[in-house]
């Protein structure tokens, strides 16, 4: 009889627990999906150009834009999708960590605070910091809306304007020649700095929206400078950006191709200031004239944006 009662209640043992596995297993498999649902992020789906308002257009970009009216964490996501900003973005997101970490090295490793003769180089560190930093927020956020596009670029263009100040900034006291020193030009150099800084933003702006009392009308979006006149609104930004880089590069050109004497030293620095300045030119060129781009619509969406 032992033995009977064993054979018979030890399957009963078994059956229960087989019942409780079955029971954990499938409770499982019910709460995995809806964990898996909580924790998974979509990716932003991406349109062509023909499907974005012509404010949104990019010349000769055909592909990878965004969708207009996005939400903030969707235009966060699209940081991890290719898209034709992406490049853009995380070429300006990158650099703003390496110029923070060299200005918080100079702070830290140099008593930089305590020397006003670096000071000069503080203030175009923290203006490269400025720069790609609101680059990056600029073109990251501008797809929410026709209006934060605009609001975005209008911080993009005064990044950019305080980038050239910090540079005037730095020239003034690490560039000019000996035999311009306290002069006329040098004694006012930073101060027409400052009124290019105000005037070449404001015709940045301009250039995107007009003067928003005479122009600004969501209805009437053709009223802009930058749909209605693109040529004209082209050449007005370009020149917004490229006169206070040739303005403020005045007292180093002379110093790299017409400086002569004791008080032109040649160093280094030479070498470095020349392949700048042909990167700089090249840049230039290529945003007024996009190249590849043009060349091939829709082969550069990726890169030529």
């Amino acid at each position: 009889m032992p033995e009977r009662i064993n054979c018979i209640q030890h399957p009963r043992r078994e059956s229960r627990d087989a019942r409780e596995r079955k029971e954990l297993i499938s409770r499982g498999a019910r709460s995995k999906p809806q964990s898996k649902t909580m924790l998974t992020w979509k990716l932003p789906r991406l349109v062509t150009v023909q499907q974005v308002p012509k404010v949104f257009h990019e010349d000769s970009i055909i592909c990878g834009y965004r969708s207009p009216q996005s939400s903030a964490t969707a235009c966060i996501l699209s940081l991890f999708q290719m898209t034709n900003e992406t490049v853009n973005i995380w070429t300006h997101f990158i650099p703003t960590w390496y110029f923070l970490w060299k200005m918080l090295s100079m702070l830290f490793c140099h008593e930089s605070l305590h020397d006003p003769f670096l000071w000069p180089l503080l203030v175009f560190m923290l203006s490269c910091c400025i720069y790609p930093l609101a680059s990056t927020c600029a073109h990251t956020f501008s797809i929410m809306s026709t209006q934060a596009r605009h609001i975005c670029f209008f911080f993009d263009y005064g990044a950019l304007s305080l980038y050239s100040l910090g540079s005037a900034i730095a020239y003034s006291t690490y560039v000019f020649p000996d035999r311009w020193v306290n002069s006329l030009f040098h004694q006012w150099f930073v101060t027409c700095a400052v009124l290019n800084t105000i005037i070449c933003t404001g015709m940045a702006c301009y250039s995107r929206l007009g003067a928003p009392f005479l122009h600004y009308n969501q209805l009437l979006i053709e009223r802009f400078p930058e749909v209605a006149r693109p040529r004209f609104s082209k050449v007005l930004r370009t020149t917004a950006f490229g006169y206070p880089y040739f303005f403020d590069t005045i007292p180093l050109f002379y110093r790299l191709f017409l400086c002569s004497g004791s008080d032109c030293t040649q160093n280094a620095t030479v070498t470095l200031h020349i392949g700048h300045t042909f990167l700089a030119l090249l840049t230039g060129f290529l945003f007024a004239t996009h190249l590849p781009e043009r060349l091939a619509p829709g082969r550069f969406d990726y890169v030529g944006e």
